[in-house]
């Protein structure tokens, strides 16, 4: 378990940083720490997204996981879509996912959000055992779609 679970700042990058580019290598993308730590450094600095960090006692990264503010149309809300959630290999099977996962839901809840969304591979067997273990609900009304611009 994560002793430490905060909004990560710019002084957090070189913690960060391995970890989302860990992130991205995990959806096949190649290594690229400078294109990860630039891509962290623009959210944080824009105020676009909050990026949960968990840490151990020593202050090494353990995991993170990254929110984008929505809003639902529809319903006449604020929302939150928990885009990235990523746990260094070495920390995993110790409860940090369910930490980020329960930080994340509070953070969204008093920021004014009616809800929190995400959305993961279909083979990523482990991650859906998670959410539904957490209360998350498989969406089953909607089918999602993406274009590539």
């Amino acid at each position: 378990m994560p002793n430490h679970i905060q909004p990560a700042t710019i002084t957090d990058l070189d913690a960060l940083a391995p970890l989302f580019d860990g992130y991205r290598q995990f959806y096949r993308q190649p290594p690229d720490l400078p294109r990860a730590r630039a891509f962290l450094a623009e959210r944080i600095e824009r105020g676009e997204s909050l990026i949960l960090l968990a840490r151990d006692d020593d202050g090494a990264g353990l995991g993170f996981t990254q929110l984008y503010p929505l809003f639902s149309s529809v319903r006449a809300v604020r929302t939150w879509l928990l885009n990235d959630l990523f746990v260094a290999p070495s920390a995993r099977r110790r409860g940090v996912a369910g930490a980020l996962l329960r930080t994340a839901a509070e953070q969204a809840r008093e920021r004014g959000a009616a809800s929190l969304s995400l959305s993961t591979a279909l083979d990523n067997a482990p991650a859906q055992a998670l959410y539904e273990s957490l209360g998350w609900r498989r969406e089953s009304g909607f089918c999602e779609y993406s274009l590539g611009l």
